[in-house]
């Protein structure tokens, strides 16, 4: 199972989801029954397949969760809701917008472009990006030598 690009996996063990599209002959409601980490991902084991045909016939398929059933913190954002987001150094001031996010083994880095800086990649770790607010500039605390003085 692949989560929404940019997100950690959300579900959980007994979080009931919905699957779709539905399929006729299948509950429109499951359960999380168990999820395994693999090299690849994760493997989520659900309520509504109790047999490989069964989960086969779930490839490809979305998990639909209630909000209120996830659990999200400040820095859990989308890459999509990224994109185009103003970011703002605390010493030298708007560096431009996010334009791409890079994943890495370590951690993720974020392409700032269009301000007077130039092109930034700024690391995504937490002594760089504190919080991300849901809305307005993204406050960050670059280290020295990312930028082109």
């Amino acid at each position: 199972m692949a989560p929404l690009r940019g997100l950690p996996l959300l579900l959980h063990e007994g979080m009931r989801v919905h699957i779709t599209p539905p399929a006729l002959k299948r509950e429109r409601v499951s359960t999380v029954e168990g999820i395994t980490t693999v090299p690849d991902g994760d493997r989520v084991r659900f309520s509504c397949a109790h047999n490989l045909d069964e989960a086969e016939a779930l490839a490809g398929r979305y998990v639909l969760a209630r909000v209120e059933g996830l659990d999200l913190d400040a820095m859990c954002v989308a890459y999509d809701d990224l994109i185009g987001r103003v970011v703002v150094d605390a010493r030298h001031g708007e560096l431009g917008t996010v334009q791409e996010v890079m994943e890495t083994p370590a951690n993720n880095v974020w392409v700032i472009g269009g301000g007077s800086f130039g092109e930034v990649l700024v690391p995504v770790i937490e002594s760089v990006v504190q919080e991300i607010p849901s809305d307005g500039p993204i406050p960050v605390t670059i280290m020295d030598g990312l930028l082109d003085l």
